[in-house]
């Protein structure tokens, strides 16, 4: 009675197992609406490698998936366990596109086999495999299924299979790509076609292709599996891809192309970028002499042109010498861009991504800015008398006009003004020559308008004549230093966290005190100064931590009023609902980006309109660097901010806004007339 309830329990143990799609030690497994079975040899051959596989027999109607499995699906994962046997990789035999709703997997309708090469151990007799399985089967509802198989086969002189199926190993074994150097098509190159599209220039050997074959990409991170646009020309066929939204642009991927028969892999296509059509070089080179041109209107860098005018009204020298002046200020500005677009492009060979403003994003250099303000805005008030010296510096030495060249530069990165972002977006993706010569052209646009006042008398004569006034003029500019002060400790609190603001302040506290013992006490006072001054700032710097990313301080920043932190899964399910989504690419050391969203990003008419039209809002806090949303700038062909993306429903690629807001901007989006065009009004 004891081992016929044993019996029983066994058997609905294993009914169970069977029901719930996982088998466990036998030479094949079942789940809902699949049947999996082994396609091998009844013995092997020594030493010699055989294809075998996992023979998926599916329900009509159902399918499973390949390595790319495309938008919703998931490719079947093989773990091995073995002895006395060397086993390859899989195998995988090309697959059809499977359109479902708005979404398109990659995977295969109906029966298939997953093959991978065997090879028997130098002296063995048998052969002993173990397989655990994970696979999804999909009609429109999906089932994952589990199983265990295992193979155990004998080691002959020779292979012996059964006809039927060596029949089916050889059916799918003629699907699996074969090498390049085996196609009829080349590759020419992968290049940007666009916003949020990527074209393969494919090239036949053997005169103009009756068909163009099918082309699948085999990273599904960076494109779509949507079928591609097609266009013939001669010899040449391009494929127009959906590149998934912010993935990154690596240096090469892979590609599976088929005529329907057989399939060949093309592997490392290199991926260059090009301009976008529309934007010849010298067009680009224009609209970066004029973002240059605009920068000078920022207020990121007026405080160091104030430095600069102030010396020049009160200098009285000749227009030769006030010429030299604005040489050696052009000089410092090109020098810096020369610099930092060197930079920029080297780490671009080496992989890495940054974008324009990556000084910023650390906080040892926001921390030197913040002190260095900070001693010039008290110079210009009289504080202390070396003021006098640091004005001889930075206005009227030699050296100076160079140095508050470089020291423009640096804080001119945070304004991205209009018609910079297309130019510094396609130097992150032209050739290192053309690239340089936007960086240089930006820096002639910003030295201009101060070169052209150095160089025209008419222009010096309209100053007014050194006076009393000028002492006024000097305490007046010191003003815009403080708040570009305050304005960097608040870009340093969003760094650091709560302690961004504590350690800039107690630095300028420490600065001003011993601005005060140097000024009341005699010889022993200074040095007590000096000494203050060099201990509070190595403690200062010393103190700069920033915060891991899962810490507080930093990921809440994004949630409040309805916006949400930047999150490619989160942005993916909306587009795939069909649901709008506005991203608004940011930074705290970017002016233009707070005051747009001040403004007009949340402003209570617009973000009712938001919440009317149920708008997923995503800010990309750039502040500090993060890779993820560096390459969704990237692939927007953005390397700055402020970029606003916005995804009307049902939309794939995004339509990028001018970096100017205003209400009635964002309140078009919402138009009943189709927007059939881009309305940035920032490229040339």
């Amino acid at each position: 009675m004891a081992a016929r309830k044993i019996l029983v329990a066994t058997l609905i143990y294993l009914f169970l197992a069977i029901g719930a799609g996982t088998t466990f030690a036998q030479d094949s497994a079942r789940g809902d609406h699949v049947r999996v079975r082994w396609l091998a040899p009844q013995s092997f051959a020594q030493g010699t490698a055989e294809t075998i596989g996992f023979y998926f027999e599916v329900d009509p109607g159902w399918h499973v998936y390949w390595r790319n499995a495309g938008d919703s699906g998931a490719a079947p994962r093989f773990d091995f366990r073995g002895s006395a046997a060397e086993v390859g990789d899989i195998q995988w035999p090309f697959p059809v596109r499977l359109p479902i709703e708005h979404l398109t997997n990659l995977g295969y309708e109906g029966d298939v086999a997953y093959l991978f090469d065997v090879t028997p151990a130098a002296g063995a007799e048998r052969i002993e495999l173990d397989a655990n399985l994970e696979w999804l089967v999909c009609k429109v509802d999906c089932i994952p299924g589990f199983g265990t198989m295992q193979l155990s086969r004998p080691v002959a002189e020779q292979s012996s299979w059964p006809a039927a199926d060596r029949a089916l190993r050889d059916r799918f074994q003629a699907r699996v790509p074969v090498p390049q150097r085996q196609s009829p098509w080349r590759p020419v190159g992968l290049s940007e076609a666009g916003p949020g599209s990527l074209r393969l220039t494919l090239t036949s050997t053997g005169g103009r292709a009756a068909v163009p074959p099918q082309v699948f990409p085999t990273d599904g991170e960076l494109l779509t599996a949507a079928a591609p646009r097609v266009q013939t020309a001669e010899h040449r066929i391009n494929y127009t891809f959906t590149r998934v939204p912010g993935a990154s642009l690596p240096d090469a991927t892979d590609f599976v192309i088929s005529d329907g028969q057989r399939a060949w892999s093309l592997e490392g296509v290199p991926v260059g970028g090009v301009m976008r059509p529309g934007q010849s070089l010298w067009l680009l080179l224009l609209a970066a002499f004029a973002g240059g041109m605009i920068l000078n209107l920022m207020p990121c860098v007026f405080p160091v042109l104030s430095i600069k005018l102030f010396g020049l009204v009160g200098t009285g020298a000749t227009t030769a010498s006030r010429l030299r002046e604005g040489l050696r200020y052009s000089a410092g500005v090109l020098a810096t861009f020369a610099v930092l677009g060197a930079v920029l492009l080297i780490l671009r060979a080496g992989g890495a991504a940054v974008g324009w403003g990556f000084q910023l994003q650390s906080a040892p250099v926001v921390l030197a800015l913040i002190l260095l303000f900070w001693l010039m805005g008290l110079s210009f008030s009289g504080v202390f008398e070396f003021g006098h010296r640091l004005m001889n510096i930075a206005g009227r030495s030699h050296g100076g006009s160079f140095a508050t060249g470089v020291l423009a530069v640096f804080v001119a990165a945070p304004c991205t003004g209009p018609f910079m972002g297309a130019a510094l977006g396609a130097a992150v993706t032209l050739p290192a020559v053309a690239a340089m010569a936007i960086f240089l052209v930006l820096g002639a646009g910003l030295a201009a308008p101060f070169l052209l006042l150095c160089a025209s008398p008419a222009l010096l004569n309209r100053l007014p004549a050194p006076g009393p006034w000028m002492e006024k003029l000097r305490q007046l500019l010191a003003f815009p230093l403080y708040a570009t002060v305050i304005w960097l400790l608040w870009v340093l609190g969003r760094i650091l966290g709560e302690s961004g603001w504590l350690i800039g302040a107690l630095l300028l506290l420490a600065v001003v005190f011993a601005l005060w013992l140097g000024r009341n006490f005699a010889r022993g006072g200074r040095v007590a100064a000096y000494t203050l001054v060099v201990a509070a700032t190595a403690g200062a710097f010393g103190a700069l931590q920033v915060p891991q990313p899962e810490e507080p301080a930093v990921t809440s920043t994004s949630v409040s009023n309805g916006w949400h932190r930047y999150d490619k899964a989160m942005i993916a399910e909306a587009l795939a609902q069909n649901r709008p989504v506005f991203i608004d690419y940011t930074a705290a050391w970017c002016i233009t980006c707070q005051v747009n969203k001040k403004l007009v990003l949340e402003s209570p008419k617009i973000m009712e309109l938001f919440r009317a039209n149920d708008v997923l809002l995503i800010r990309a806090d750039w502040t500090r660097q993060d890779p993820e949303i560096t390459a969704a700038l990237s692939a927007l062909g953005r390397n700055s901010v402020p970029v606003y993306a916005w995804y009307a429903p049902g939309a794939r690629e995004p339509e990028l806004l001018p970096q100017i807001l205003q209400e009635r901007t964002i309140a078009a989006l919402f138009s009943e007339q189709p927007r059939t065009q881009h309305a940035e009004d920032d490229t040339p």
